[in-house]
């Protein structure tokens, strides 16, 4: 078993573990979760290291400057002395310069051959006898001169006629501790100071600057599918937030146009299948109410085909549905003249006899059957509402790098104002509002959605008489 901790009984290591677990959680819950408060926090922490920083670097560029100057009045000193000392020349009570503070001349045994005032019967200065001729630059807690501030003291080594002698010229720091002890006292306050400013004003420009996020959150979240009419409110600033907003009422329009689209969709979808099923019903009533072998073949086949009514229409719903949920698009090489040549070719026979100008070897990326029903719901269209004739043309536009399919038929025609609208779901002109002959009034809406979605158009051109719809697709680049 593993040893226990006589007061705990814990393992040992599970304290520490425990400890470390416990500082993540404080430290996850101290960590600020708005943005206000991270900026603030940010801008705080920034700002104090930055004067962190430039406190120290004032700290030791005025440290050393000061230094600089007192040690070059102390070397000044010390060499002159060391001349007089050499040249034999010297006073045994010496006179510093403005700015020394004391003078002391040792020879090698130790003895002080002079000195200023202030160090008057005086030992050395230093127990360390140098060598040789030289120059050394230090500073001094104050002790050995007994000043209450440091010394900055340049010991000077030369050679007499009667041996070494060493020369301590010392000047004091108390200019340097004043301004240190100055400087460290005014940032204590004036540091703190700055970052609390700093943190105000940042949390005061942030939460200015957040306010319009807030109103669009608190808009936003109120918004329901039962009043997408509603909008956020756009600052005017300019700026990203004002963009945002933009953005976002963009998204909602889009948002509200698609859900108007689709509870109307959803309501001619009832209407429309409302329609057959009701026939239906009433054919199958009457078979059961009147049970007549003689009327049974022609309450069949009417049964029959509303039936076939209802299921190209659940046809025709279902691929819209799987339209509209932008999955991506089938992108395979097809071959767009064999697709074209297959679907006129079924045509043969037909009420309005089909025409076909089919330009060879068109090929375009998609789905066989997706291009086939374009080609399908073009035609019965302008079979639909032909007089006689119906032209399926296809053919290569290079400057476009795009295949073009036309189809024209010699009927009404289409007026200019409704070669939009044509496009809708379960739309009908009023010249084709019969059943019979009408439609469902999805084909175009079909061809036009998978046109777009394969990366083409559909849209109705100018003609001289009829209708001239003009699918255009994209030429497959490989």
């Amino acid at each position: 078993m593993a040893e226990r901790d006589e007061q705990s009984g814990a393992a040992p290591g599970a304290l520490p573990r425990r400890a470390i677990a416990l500082l993540r959680r404080l430290a996850r819950r101290l960590r600020p979760r708005s943005v206000r408060a991270r900026a603030t926090l940010g801008a705080s922490a920034v700002v104090a290291l930055a004067l962190g920083v430039a406190s120290f670097g004032l700290l030791g560029l005025l440290e050393n400057n000061l230094t600089r100057n007192a040690q070059a009045d102390a070397e000044r000193q010390a060499v002159l002395t060391a001349g007089l000392a050499a040249e034999g020349r010297l006073d045994t009570v010496l006179t510093p310069d403005r700015g020394i503070d004391f003078l002391q001349v040792v020879d090698a045994h130790g003895r002080v051959l002079a000195a200023s005032p202030n160090l008057r019967g005086r030992p050395a200065l230093s127990a360390a006898r140098p060598s040789e001729p030289g120059t050394v630059r230090g500073t001094w807690n104050g002790r050995p001169v007994r000043e209450e501030h440091r010394q900055r003291v340049v010991q000077v080594t030369v050679a007499t006629g009667s041996g070494l002698v060493t020369v301590y010229a010392g000047t004091s720091l108390r200019e340097a501790d004043a301004a240190d002890e100055f400087i460290r006292a005014s940032l204590i306050f004036a540091v703190p100071l700055l970052v609390l400013t700093v943190a105000l004003v940042t949390w005061r420009v942030t939460g200015w600057a957040l306010r319009p996020v807030e109103a669009i959150r608190a808009e936003v979240a109120e918004i329901s599918d039962r009043d997408l009419h509603r909008r956020v409110p756009v600052p005017g600033s300019q700026d990203e937030i004002a963009r945002l907003a933009a953005t976002m009422n963009t998204t909602l329009d889009r948002l509200e146009a698609s859900v108007i689209r689709q509870r109307q969709f959803i309501a001619d979808a009832s209407h429309e299948l409302r329609s057959p099923i009701t026939v239906l019903r009433t054919q199958l009533e009457v078979a059961q109410a009147h049970p007549d072998p003689d009327l049974w073949g022609e309450l069949v086949n009417g049964a029959l085909e509303d039936t076939v009514r209802l299921q190209d229409l659940a046809s025709d719903l279902l691929l819209l549905a799987r339209l509209d949920t932008a999955q991506t698009p089938p992108s395979a090489a097809v071959d767009l003249t064999e697709v074209v040549r297959e679907v006129a070719r079924a045509r043969k026979g037909d009420r309005v006899a089909v025409d076909t100008e089919i330009a060879p070897g068109v090929t375009v990326r998609g789905s066989a059957l997706w291009l086939a029903r374009i080609v399908t719901n073009l035609l019965d269209n302008a079979q639909r509402h032909a007089d006689r004739s119906v032209l399926l043309a296809l053919r290569v536009d290079e400057a476009h790098g795009t295949a073009v399919l036309e189809v024209r038929d010699d009927g009404p025609g289409i007026p200019p104002a409704d070669r939009e609208r044509v496009f809708e779901r379960f739309t009908r002109l009023d010249d084709a509002r019969s059943r019979d002959q009408g439609g469902s009034g999805l084909g175009l809406a079909i061809a036009r959605d998978i046109a777009t979605h394969l990366g083409g158009s559909l849209t109705v051109q100018d003609s001289e008489r009829g209708a001239h719809l003009v699918a255009r697709l994209p030429l497959d680049a490989t």
